[in-house]
């Protein structure tokens, strides 16, 4: 039997490509190898996004009904629809970028110091609850990565806006009597006037869960937190009732801060969405299987993405690859990654540098409040240099901030750039939308290559490449998808 010519072997090898691609609702029509960037649009978008001021931030409704019975979504908004400063200009999208890479550092820095951490998962529970959710909203307006979910907290439940965290493990919100604290949007949080707040003892299970623990005269549970930036939250440890639209979850360990500090601006706290016993999903357990599923929206839109969570959030047709755990750092939530591609064509590294060894050093980490996708330099230079070598064509720029790869696109109504895709192992592969990592710094038409060196072995796929992706996570089965829909 004779072998297809190199001709239909490279159609065949395509197509089969191209479905796989299809498989996750990722791939664009002009793939392979090249995709439009609208460049006019993107530049419009970081201009006309109009922010909320505090007194208009009821007209965001915090939760909407599924096709699917009992199950509630949550929306996520970015933090440019919610502006804390009612003089924030429409034109300050530079400003906002600079100090959202800022905060970014910060970020990336404050995990890599977390890596050693430990913890258990705890999934025990003595009741059930329908899947429920919430819209999502992002934070870049406040020089932050972050995106928020609006809940309700106490009996009655006060509304409050939340920053989702896929790398934390703690639930908490600033409390009266509030010794230290930043600015929020809405009041902040008096235990005195909810009928469900409950402080937790210092000899309890709970208190030992955390990581950082003490007693307050003996006998309330003392909570810290750092997240490595300077920010941080200091305060008691209560069980309290979490409001999700219709759906009430009691008795969750949530922190009650009394000194906080930190670029939460906007927030009143944060919901803690990681790996281990102390977040959401781990105190959850059982009741959702550790299945919750988000899309977080494109920035510069006035559009929410969603939150969901319980096993009704697993959608069918998603591309799966298996989740990883790292004892070292329970929190986070590990991918394998084989390599990376541009343009269809294979960047030329080794597997290895994307590897979680067996001490839990390196890996690949999914979070939701790392804004730009970090790989280990060698990975990154040589992922870098295959993408200038396939723009050679498009005007340069200076490099910006902790880009080293821009270009300046004004003028240009749209260009054509490579496609970018990540190869996951055991076959899946997702290829990005060009807004995902070519993207816009200033008003003027500077867009950057919007990927970084991590400086160390760990890489980290931050949200800036999640966004417009539906992605699940199933802790259950240990898994996580992708697709099969766009937000």
């Amino acid at each position: 039997m004779s072998l297809p010519s190199p001709a239909a072997m490279s159609t065949i090898l395509m197509t089969m490509l191209q479905l796989t691609l299809c498989s996750i609702g990722i791939a664009t029509a002009s793939y392979p190898p090249f995709q439009l960037l609208n460049v006019k649009q993107t530049l419009l978008d970081t201009k006309m996004l109009k922010p909320l001021k505090p007194s208009e931030f009821h007209l965001l409704s915090n939760v909407t009904e599924t096709d699917r019975p009992g199950t509630w979504k949550l929306k996520l908004f970015h933090r440019d629809k919610l502006s804390s400063n009612a003089t924030s200009t429409l034109h300050d999208h530079r400003r906002r970028f600079q100090a959202n890479m800022e905060r970014d550092v910060k970020r990336v820095a404050s995990l890599f110091r977390r890596l050693p951490g430990g913890g258990t998962h705890d999934g025990n529970a003595s009741y059930e609850l329908d899947d429920f959710g919430s819209d999502v909203v992002s934070g870049m307006a406040q020089g932050s990565g972050e995106y928020f979910v609006r809940i309700g907290v106490g009996s009655p439940p006060r509304n409050q806006y939340m920053v989702i965290d896929s790398g934390s493990d703690i639930v908490w919100v600033q409390c009266q009597p509030c010794n230290q604290c930043y600015r929020q949007s809405d009041p902040v949080f008096n235990p005195a006037d909810s009928a469900s707040f409950a402080g937790v003892s210092c000899g309890s299970s709970v208190c030992d869960r955390l990581e950082n623990s003490g007693c307050n005269s003996g006998r309330s549970c003392r909570y810290e937190v750092s997240y490595g930036d300077g920010s941080y939250t200091k305060g008691t440890l209560a069980l309290e009732t979490l409001t999700f639209g219709r759906t009430m979850v009691k008795n969750v360990a949530i922190g009650c801060g009394h000194i906080n500090r930190g670029m939460f601006i906007g927030a009143a706290g944060l919901l803690g969405l990681g790996g281990g016993s102390m977040s959401l999903v781990g105190q959850l357990g059982g009741q959702t299987g550790g299945a919750f599923s988000y899309c977080l929206v494109s920035r510069g839109t006035d559009a929410s993405g969603s939150l969901v969570f319980g096993r009704g959030a697993m959608p069918v047709g998603a591309s799966w690859v298996p989740l990883l755990r790292n004892p070292r750092a329970p929190s986070f939530y590990y991918v394998g990654l084989s390599g990376l591609g541009v343009g269809g064509i294979s960047v030329p590294i080794s597997n290895d540098i994307f590897r979680l060894t067996e001490l839990g050093f390196g890996g690949v980490v999914m979070d939701t409040g790392t804004a730009v996708t970090r790989f280990p330099t060698s990975a990154y230079n040589a992922f870098r240099d295959t993408f200038i070598s396939q723009t050679a064509n498009l005007p340069r720029a200076s490099g910006l901030s902790i880009f080293d790869t821009c270009y300046n696109l004004s003028g240009f109504i749209s260009v054509r750039v490579p496609t970018i895709s990540f190869y996951f192992s055991g076959g899946p592969i997702l290829t990005l939308p060009a807004r995902n990592f070519l993207i816009p710094v200033d008003d003027m038409g500077t867009f950057c290559f919007a990927f970084a060196p991590s400086g160390s072995g760990l890489s980290i796929i931050g949200n800036i490449q999640q966004e417009g992706i539906q992605i699940s996570f199933d802790g259950g089965n240990g898994f996580v998808g992708f697709g099969p829909n766009v937000c």
